[in-house]
């Protein structure tokens, strides 16, 4: 059988749900990879680096399925992963190291966005600055590296027609939530996000998918927050939905977010698989929120609806991400 490793994150006991997800992720993963003859050896990735190249080294691995979502518990460290690998002159899936790193990044991401000509909303930075024209005072305070809506709840929502100080505001979220922080303006309207694979053919941009928010009253902002995506038996968590099917009222408005999509892929440099956030203001507007390298792959999430939504098998996706990745890294030999 071929040998694969699944790098993943190095779970602590005391891990939230979001961390905890990256292992069902390599169960996953493992699963599929089955299928297709691998055998594969699960690694966490430990901050000392040696250990993890001499455990990579001793396992003599075709190739690396990189699921390393944090390293020692922060999402900053997130590109030390494929860099390392980048060392060891190892194939790997997913995002290269600097499509991690900038769009692990967001304020670096959205720069680099706006000034490709991507619209995403106005934000402050951690020293004041201000880039862009918001279409509200309301702003939301958000990590500007970690995950998962880490640190994204009732809390974060700021309004600055109250003449606060946001920077002051920013620096004790960033001590609550353990890093730095951005503000972002909100965007009120439909959320959506579309996920991308590397098909046999090149990028392939799948269906989009739509968040609902049900019984958000107007004095709720619509948010998927960390409540709604990880805290079973919440309100925020009971009434979000996500929905795959539109009418023909949409098309348009699709058919623009998919090559807003595309464009991110080709101007990140993206490889394997990602997925685009989105919001849609309320005079049809689209707005990139972030952008995912190497998105969640639980059978749960977004990205393996939207392959079933192209007639893919998930573990044909799967192997599709592998496949990209030894073609990759042939390409550079």
């Amino acid at each position: 059988m071929k040998n694969v490793v699944i790098l993943h994150s190095d779970i602590m006991p005391d891990a939230g749900e979001d961390e905890l997800d990256c292992l069902r992720q390599a169960d996953t993963v493992a699963e599929a990879l089955r299928l297709f003859g691998y055998d594969p050896v699960f690694l966490p990735f430990v901050l000392d680096l040696n250990q993890t190249i001499k455990a990579i080294n001793s396992l003599r691995p075709e190739v690396v399925f990189n699921l390393v979502e944090t390293v020692n518990g922060k999402g900053s460290l997130i590109h030390f992963a494929p860099a390392l690998l980048d060392h060891l002159d190892i194939p790997y899936t997913g995002c290269g190291t600097d499509a991690i790193f900038l769009t692990s990044n967001k304020p670096v991401a959205k720069e680099i966005m706006a000034q490709a000509g991507i619209p995403t909303p106005a934000w402050i930075s951690s020293s004041g600055i201000c880039t862009g024209e918001a279409p509200s005072s309301t702003y939301l305070l958000k990590a500007s590296w970690e995950h998962a809506s880490v640190g994204l709840d009732e809390n974060s929502i700021v309004n600055l027609d109250d003449k606060i100080d946001i920077v002051a505001l920013m620096n004790k979220r960033r001590k609550q939530i353990g890093g730095p922080c951005f503000a972002e303006a909100y965007i009120d309207g439909r959320e959506f996000n579309i996920a991308l694979i590397a098909g046999k053919a090149g990028v392939q941009v799948l269906h989009p998918a739509e968040m609902q928010f049900i019984g958000f009253g107007p004095d709720k902002l619509k948010l998927l927050d960390y409540r709604a995506k990880w805290v079973e038996g919440t309100f925020e968590y009971e009434n979000t939905t996500r929905t795959m099917d539109f009418s023909s009222q949409d098309d348009r408005l699709i058919a623009g977010l998919q090559d807003i999509a595309k464009r991110c892929w080709d101007l990140f440099g993206l490889h394997g698989y990602a997925r685009v956030d989105f919001r849609v203001d309320k005079n049809g507007n689209p707005w990139v929120l972030e952008i995912n390298a190497n998105p969640c792959l639980s059978l749960e999430a977004g990205f393996a609806f939207a392959v079933e939504k192209a007639s893919l098998k998930f573990c044909e996706a799967i192997e599709l991400i592998v496949d990209d990745a030894l073609k990759r890294y042939k390409s550079f030999r």
